[in-house]
């Protein structure tokens, strides 16, 4: 059976998945939810009501920055960038999801 596409990211990771997928470059946020989409295989759907909290959380944390840019059509958008402080935090954000995921493998491997 193959897995369905969630409603959102599972509980606890969505920041983990932020702040990688803008180590690697800066991003608006409409394009932080479909690169996660993509990078997935459209197994994580992230949504708005859920995305733009955890970026303005994010920002308050200082572990991104946002500025505004022009975007093709011309309109502003707001573009999220990682923070040396953003760049240590997620280095500790994957080391705690490695940790955590190979504990539930464990479990369910065992069990």
């Amino acid at each position: 059976m193959a897995p369905t596409k969630t409603k959102d990211t599972l509980l606890g990771t969505l920041d983990l998945l932020i702040l990688r997928v803008i180590s690697h470059e800066p991003k608006h946020g409409y394009g932080i939810a479909r690169r996660i989409e993509q990078i997935s295989d459209n197994i994580l759907n992230v949504q708005q009501g859920s995305l733009y909290p955890a970026l303005h959380r994010l920002e308050k944390k200082a572990f991104i920055q946002s500025k505004w840019e022009t975007g093709d059509s011309n309109k502003p958008i707001k573009m999220y960038s990682l923070t040396k402080d953003g760049a240590r935090q997620l280095e500790e954000e994957i080391a705690h999801w490695k940790l955590a995921s190979a504990a539930v493998n464990t479990v369910i491997n065992e069990a």
